[in-house]
């Protein structure tokens, strides 16, 4: 029984896991399941996750997506271990991966062959910015290689902002780089993309900015229903602009 309508939207909701186990995705899924749309074992957990088969049948039963962190895979392609990558991958029955250029250098040319190479058999998430706070690229730069990664075969691309909001669009102190996003947003669309937003904060200014069918990445698990209530503007932070919509 709902007192309310509540607001509906299309917004993704990704995921970030760091290392739990299967009777943890199990409380996870049963209480906030419905507003999960996919989860990333970030960087490398999953290389070093015991019974990882156990946990990605939990998440496989609940019909959720699942991809590897973007570090993971710059570390296989520094490793030149692309074809055991893919091999492992299709053992696992994954059927998204990330392609990340934050740490390792990698060619712009070569990373837009590479995406298009894994599009043929994966669904892509791409990930554009550096790792390192103190590389901060133009918005020029940011729209053009958004667009090109899009263009190239990814199903969407992801803004860097790391797990602690201090790199990518985001400052090394936490803060947000509001004018770069907006111009991303206006050249890319929304629809398109999926802005890291590991903090309430931050969660609540997309919203507000762009509305709930925002796509909003890196959140921890047990921050995805405050999210949801950010989302249906049952939070104070976004009670007037979505709920009354009187913002």
């Amino acid at each position: 029984m709902r007192v309310f309508e509540l607001p509906s939207h299309s917004g993704l909701t990704h995921v970030i896991d760091k290392g739990l186990g299967p009777r943890a995705w199990e409380d996870v899924l049963e209480v906030a399941g419905e507003h999960i749309s996919i989860v990333k074992l970030g960087w490398g957990t999953a290389a070093v996750t015991r019974r990882l088969e156990r946990k990605l049948k939990v998440l496989r039963q609940a019909d959720k997506p699942v991809v590897i962190g973007g570090t993971f895979f710059e570390a296989v392609y520094a490793k030149n271990a692309l074809d055991a990558y893919k091999a492992w991958l299709d053992s696992l029955g994954l059927t998204h991966v990330e392609i990340s250029d934050g740490t390792i250098d990698i060619p712009r040319e070569r990373k837009l062959e590479l995406i298009a190479e894994f599009a043929r058999d994966f669904t892509v998430l791409s990930e554009v910015g550096s790792k390192d706070s103190s590389v901060e690229y133009t918005a020029d730069e940011w729209t053009q290689w958004l667009r090109e990664e899009l263009d190239a075969g990814a199903w969407k691309v992801i803004t860097e902002a790391r797990e602690g909001g201090t790199a990518g669009i985001f400052d090394s102190a936490g803060g947000m780089r509001t004018e770069l996003i907006g111009e991303i947003a206006s050249a890319v669309g929304i629809e398109h993309v999926v802005f890291e937003a590991p903090s309430k904060n931050a969660q609540a200014w997309f919203i507000k900015q762009f509305g709930s069918s925002v796509n909003l990445g890196n959140i921890p698990p047990e921050e995805v229903i405050p999210l949801e209530t950010l989302r249906l503007g049952l939070r104070g932070d976004t009670l007037k602009e979505v709920l009354l919509g009187s913002g």
